[in-house]
């Protein structure tokens, strides 16, 4: 049950992935030049307080992760994000290979 619902969390997040990239050309070519949206402004209209919280928090742990860990890492294209999470959700449960030999039948 809990495989499914992986699964269903990283096909839609991998169809947020396509949408964001068809988005990202439209607007590129409305713009005549690349014009990408970045994860942090995703995480901004999505939710604010949590990202409000977020540097903070980093900021405790240490003071090095938030300036050039994290303000790099929000920089980056959300559908590179979101592809890459997607598809690491379907690797982690995809089904066990059939054994190579071994009879299946009961």
């Amino acid at each position: 049950m809990i495989r499914f619902l992986l699964r269903a969390a990283a096909l839609l997040l991998l169809a947020a992935a396509f949408v964001a990239l068809v988005l990202d050309g439209a607007r590129s070519i409305a713009a005549s030049g690349l014009s990408l949206l970045d994860i942090g402004a995703l995480a901004q209209a999505i939710a604010p307080q949590k990202l409000a919280q977020l540097q903070p928090a980093a900021e405790r742990l240490s003071p090095a992760l938030w300036d050039p860990v994290l303000v790099t890492a929000l920089k980056g294209p959300a559908f590179l994000y979101l592809a890459l999470l997607g598809a690491l959700l379907l690797r982690l449960t995809r089904p066990a290979a059939p054994k190579i030999g071994y009879s299946s039948r009961p």
